[in-house]
């Protein structure tokens, strides 16, 4: 069953392109037509593209790894920590932090930091200190938990990025490629879908298409999760009942081992 139709994606918006002359032409399998001067994106292939990244998405979920969401552009902040938040996947939507994926040890020790003024906080070494000071390390722990707090759960790398503007996340996108991580993008007429892994052809600047596709990457992401948990309390009760029987077993084996023992002649 398909997760979009054509008509969600056309109510969206998610057909329009960039002006003409703003355009890459590696767009051009995904471009329908033009229209006053504005490509319009072909929403079959969009349906069929986001199906194709929903599905993956929902395997990698499933097997219990980590999809890091991207998108700093003003418009699109809110809708993707909402959905992030939603899945329990972590997210960057303030500046990208250079390194992040190829540098990673240096943000867990920045993460850690974060974690570590928290507990001097709370068990009250920080009471001696001026207010000065104590306004330094509050302000220090407000901007950490601004650029990182939306990652202080990812302890080692993401196994998948999901971007939703390839072009203004490129540095992002960069790292990815470098470390083999593959890439999910929303990717517009203007942009060059060469490094994405799972192309998603749409309208990345209007809030209600870039919406709708997080709607149904989520989703299938919910979905995948749902399954492990499922498949994860099967295994626990089937161990629990090979326990059981083996517990059960174990004293068969001992009444047997005595009714076979031969008997001796004093006996």
């Amino acid at each position: 069953m398909s997760r979009t139709n054509f008509d969600m994606l056309l109510q969206a918006g998610c057909h329009f392109g960039h002006l003409r002359r703003k355009w890459n032409p590696a767009m051009a399998p995904y471009i329908y037509t033009e229209r006053n001067g504005i490509h319009i994106i072909d929403l079959h292939k969009t349906v069929a593209k986001v199906d194709e990244a929903a599905e993956a998405l929902k395997q990698i979920a499933k097997s219990g790894k980590k999809i890091l969401f991207v998108a700093t552009k003003k418009q699109t902040k809110e809708i993707v920590a909402e959905k992030a938040t939603s899945v329990n996947m972590p997210y960057v939507i303030e500046r990208w932090p250079g390194g992040m994926l190829t540098n990673f040890p240096t943000i867990r020790k920045a993460v850690k930091k974060m974690a570590n003024i928290d507990k001097l906080m709370n068990d009250g070494t920080f009471s001696n200190l001026s207010k000065r000071e104590l306004l330094q390390i509050t302000r220090q722990r407000a901007k950490l938990e601004k650029n990182l707090g939306s990652i202080s759960d990812l302890t080692r790398l993401p196994s998948a990025l999901f971007v939703v503007d390839v072009m203004k996340e490129a540095i992002a996108v960069k790292e990815a490629n470098r470390l083999g991580i593959p890439v999910f993008g929303i990717v517009d007429t203007n942009s060059d879908p060469k490094n994405i892994d799972f192309i998603i052809p749409a309208n990345d600047d209007a809030k209600d298409s870039v919406e709708t596709i997080l709607a149904a990457c989520c989703g299938a992401i919910a979905e995948g999760l749902e399954e492990r948990k499922v498949e994860k309390a099967d295994e626990n009760a089937a161990q629990a009942q090979a326990e059981a029987e083996a517990g059960e077993e174990k004293p068969r084996r001992a009444r047997r081992a005595r009714k076979d023992t031969p008997k001796t002649e004093e006996e």
